[in-house]
């Protein structure tokens, strides 16, 4: 099942004041967008973030993620995602405001574990505050408060659903709940959160910003380093893929020395010692087990902990083989087995220009760096 998470970023946030839109106005040591995606690509359940921005900011837009250009309206920006997103094989979609920087990950979990048995479900807050009106700056009467919510995002859909729902929008929305509604979708209410606020006017910096300071992400870096030398064969394996050569790699396992330096690089970001540890080579049942069986291991461990993999960046250095031809279907099959979307996936080869072990084609060295971002 594919989820994606479609950032609308297309507004201007005039109400915000500043220079430029508030998405891109600076908030705890980065911008308001930066901190928006960085919570839905830490998410272990989110597979791609897509955001919809304004034509006029494609030079801003956070490095590595897809971007769409919206329209003249919310629901117009929204349309184009979605359109965007259609014959992709998306099945979930959470649709979310970027001004809501400190979304919780207990509010995207909620969303998403609604949408198992709605088409539709959004998170909301029930008003606790009386409620009057009000007429030339008096008080004129009061409103019951009971029922009453204040609606946030992420609001999450079926895609189909709300593709369909947004196609057949005659008028403009206030949200994507209003739409789905107007199409006939029913929309569960899940719980939100105080701290997913919308930055609207300039007083709110300071409060995301606090928010922020307070729930900094635990952000962890580790890095493997692996090296297996040749033996007598007729191919190599490299992040899961067979490769023809000449040669074989020599090891206890499979001898998959990228996929041991990606291993150990997560174990390391949890310090969690390496391969080794967890695998004991002295072991005989280890014996040829295929590198896989190590690295989900490590995945999962990750997640036990509370730790989303943010980006993996492996380095194969040889001479031969070549690893170009091979990259693409390297980088799917890491992917695949980590449960990552492949944008989060590098790999990548290099030679050592004829120097050393490598060099003189005796072996195979990796480098490996992880990032883990707790969920």
């Amino acid at each position: 099942m594919s989820t994606v998470a479609l950032i609308v970023a297309a507004g201007r946030g005039l109400r915000a004041g500043g220079e430029t839109p508030k998405q891109w106005q600076p908030l705890a040591g980065a911008r308001v967008a930066d901190h928006t995606v960085a919570r839905f690509r830490a998410h272990p359940r989110i597979d791609q973030v897509v955001l919809v921005i304004h034509p006029d900011d494609e030079s801003l837009a956070p490095a590595g993620v897809a971007v769409v250009h919206g329209g003249a309206t919310r629901a117009d920006s929204v349309r184009a995602g979605l359109e965007a997103l259609a014959h992709r094989g998306v099945d979930r979609v959470l649709i979310h405001d970027v001004a809501r920087p400190c979304v919780p990950a207990a509010v995207i979990d909620a969303v998403l574990d609604a949408l198992d048995d709605t088409p539709g479900a959004a998170p909301a807050v029930p008003v606790t505050d009386a409620l009057w009106t009000g007429t030339g700056g008096e008080v004129s009467g009061t409103q019951p408060r009971e029922g009453l919510f204040r609606a946030q995002t992420p609001q999450g859909f079926r895609f189909d659903a709300i593709l369909g729902a947004h196609r057949a929008r005659t008028r403009n929305a206030a949200d994507d709940v209003e739409v789905a509604r107007a199409d006939g979708l029913r929309v569960t209410i899940t719980p939100g959160s105080e701290d997913n606020l919308k930055i609207t006017h300039p007083g709110d910096f300071a409060r995301a910003d606090r928010i922020l300071k307070e729930s900094s992400m635990d952000i962890r870096l580790g890095n493997g380093f692996d090296v297996h030398a040749f033996e007598p064969g007729d191919h190599v394996v490299l992040c899961g893929v067979k490769v023809p050569h000449d040669r074989a790699l020599m090891g206890h396992s499979d001898a998959d020395v990228a996929m041991h330096a990606v291993t150990d690089a997560i174990y390391g970001a949890l310090a969690q010692g390496d391969i080794g540890r967890h695998f004991p080579p002295s072991d005989p049942q280890w014996k040829g087990a295929e590198s896989h069986i190590f690295l989900t291991h490590a995945v999962e461990l990750a997640r036990e902990i509370g730790f989303a993999i943010g980006n993996i960046d492996c380095t194969i250095i040889c001479e031969r083989p070549k690893v170009g031809p091979h990259a693409a279907a390297m980088r799917a099959e890491m992917a695949r087995i980590m449960g990552l979307e492949p944008a989060r996936v590098s790999i990548k080869a290099t030679t050592s220009e004829r120097l050393g072990f490598t060099g003189r084609e005796e072996g195979i060295a990796a480098l490996a760096t992880c990032t883990l971002v707790k969920a």
